[in-house]
């Protein structure tokens, strides 16, 4: 039997362990076990940030290919689907043929692809890891992070239609004609040339907009068929309810795309002696700009695959709740010390 130290935390090999109970600390609480055995009971999240197998075979239960990804993927991604809200984004972490490979299954799930964004870990990062006459290939320095949202449908008389063709739908329904919709905004035009229109050139409606709109119609439209824009069949929707039909987000001025971020070093690298714990960590300043871009102080984040569990650091650094499950009671270990000892936020 081999006693070793991980993280501060001693272990012995070749011994039986259970599984420890969670671990809770400013809003965050981490699980010791698979994410689809210990996740019945948590709330449903606005956010849920995916960085789980890449399909390269790096560690423990990670297939070593991607063609494996997508079965591999499928049972999380339903479960994802299932507990998920209108509002719910979801960020999946990968290689870029590990990301193409699972996207088929996401879309299948009703996950709606938003936008591709690059990680630029920067030249450093590949210094004595690429033979380029041997790959045959320029030396890759980067991962994708892909933004998804909930493809929201609002059921009608036993069809399924989307919040585009509800909002024209509903209006339709009142019997009030498209103009009738301008005057209930304030607008000149743009209440039927952007939020009643049948083509691509479609907006969501802003809250109050969509307030304006329903309140017109159940004060003007046909008595019979109210309510109109209502949710349950029972009230109309408020601004309120109208603006979680959507996921959140607030973009701030100078973040594109492309994340110029060094690989994570110094302070912010977990080691045990002089050993990196876990290969492929993420930079806390990364999570937590996703974080706030997609979700508000007080929101739910999911960290299904936990690793060190940055993402519970970072959702704890924005004031949010979090829950993340690891099931490799090594790196389970490591993330609880890590939240253990984390300064309050």
């Amino acid at each position: 039997m081999v006693t070793r130290k991980l993280f501060g935390v001693a272990e012995e090999s070749g011994s039986p362990r259970e599984s420890p109970p969670p671990y809770r600390k400013f809003g965050a609480t981490l699980h010791c076990g698979d994410f689809l055995e210990v996740s019945a009971e948590w709330p449903s999240p606005t956010v849920i940030i995916v960085d789980g197998p890449y399909g390269v075979g790096s560690f423990p239960g990670d297939p070593v290919s991607h063609e494996a990804l997508p079965e591999w993927y499928r049972p999380h991604v339903a479960r994802w689907s299932q507990r998920s809200l209108p509002e719910t984004t979801l960020w999946f972490w990968n290689t870029e043929i590990g990301w193409a490979s699972v996207h088929p299954v996401l879309a299948e799930h009703g996950w709606e692809y938003r936008s591709c964004h690059i990680w630029d870990k920067g030249v450093g990062h590949i210094a004595g890891n690429a033979n380029s006459k041997t790959l045959r290939r320029f030396p890759v320095v980067t991962e994708v992070c892909a933004q998804y949202v909930r493809k929201v449908n609002v059921g009608i008389d036993g069809s399924s239609l989307s919040l585009k063709e509800w909002v024209r739908s509903e209006w339709e329904r009142s019997g009030l004609p498209l103009y009738k919709a301008n005057a209930a905004c304030g607008v000149k035009n743009a209440a039927t040339r952007k939020y009643l229109t049948k083509c691509h050139m479609w907006y969501f409606p802003p809250p109050e907009a969509f307030e304006s709109l329903a309140r017109y119609a159940n004060e003007h439209g046909n008595p019979q068929g109210r309510p109109y824009y209502s949710l349950d069949g029972v009230n109309p929707a408020s601004a309120h309810d109208w603006a979680r039909m959507r996921a959140k987000f607030h973009c701030d001025v100078g973040i594109t795309n492309v994340w110029r971020e060094p690989a994570v070093r110094g302070g912010e690298r977990i080691k045990d002696a002089y050993k990196c714990v876990h290969m492929n960590q993420k930079p806390l300043r990364l999570l937590e700009q996703i974080i706030a871009a997609t979700s508000d102080p007080g929101d739910v984040v999911w960290e299904p695959f936990g690793g060190l569990c940055s993402v519970a650091i970072a959702a704890v650094n924005q004031g949010r709740e979090c829950h993340s499950a690891e099931i490799l009671p090594d790196y389970f270990a490591a993330a609880r010390e890590r939240l253990a000892y984390h300064a309050a936020p």
